[in-house]
């Protein structure tokens, strides 16, 4: 098994418009962050978020995984007005970028390699939509280009890193064990 992480990014400025949006999802949608179905809590949802580069926010939390991120993000983007961008790294063959508004999917794109395309029979994009991709990632057309035909996930990561000024290596499960990331994510109890 190789490294795997999960984590959501919203295109905003707007801190406490998202972290409203936060405690709505908690409250009402609690579910699709693995809480259970009640008015009171059995514990303090804890989500972790970063404004660590102007024009996103990206948030952590123990429950996102591939497949889970997904709905999360789903959920929230019906909760907001922003885009907002999902990312789910399997075991370092699989890198899964959705993106998200108004409740419904926009677009998606799996970077994976051919082989990883065929061991998995049901791996496939719920929606493509390159056009969208390129315009909220802010991207000229060559750039998107050799960005979107990328095949290595490892590397599809790096380059979406690179554009969109954030490391998204980040994972709540890594924050007790890495110090930069730490730093960088404020700890959020409701």
């Amino acid at each position: 098994m190789g490294r795997s992480f999960a984590n959501l990014h919203i295109k905003s400025g707007d801190l406490d418009k998202t972290l409203q949006a936060l405690k709505e999802l908690i409250a009402k949608h609690g579910k699709v962050l693995g809480y259970p179905d009640s008015e009171t809590p059995e514990r303090k949802a804890i989500i972790y978020v970063s404004q660590s580069h102007e024009g996103w926010i990206s948030v952590l939390h123990d429950y996102f995984v591939w497949g889970t991120v997904k709905k999360a993000g789903r959920t929230l983007s019906a909760l907001l007005e922003e885009p907002v961008m999902t990312v789910a790294y399997m075991n370092e063959e699989i890198f899964e970028l959705s993106f998200f508004e108004q409740g419904k999917i926009q677009a998606e794109r799996i970077f994976c390699e051919p082989w990883t395309r065929e061991e998995y029979e049901q791996l496939r994009e719920e929606r493509l939509n390159d056009d969208y991709v390129q315009q909220v990632l802010g991207m000229n057309a060559e750039d998107f280009g050799g960005f979107i035909s990328l095949t290595s996930p490892e590397q599809a990561v790096e380059r979406l890193s690179e554009i969109t000024g954030m490391s998204l290596w980040s994972d709540a499960e890594w924050l007790p064990y890495e110090e930069t990331l730490r730093a960088r994510f404020v700890t959020y109890e409701w």
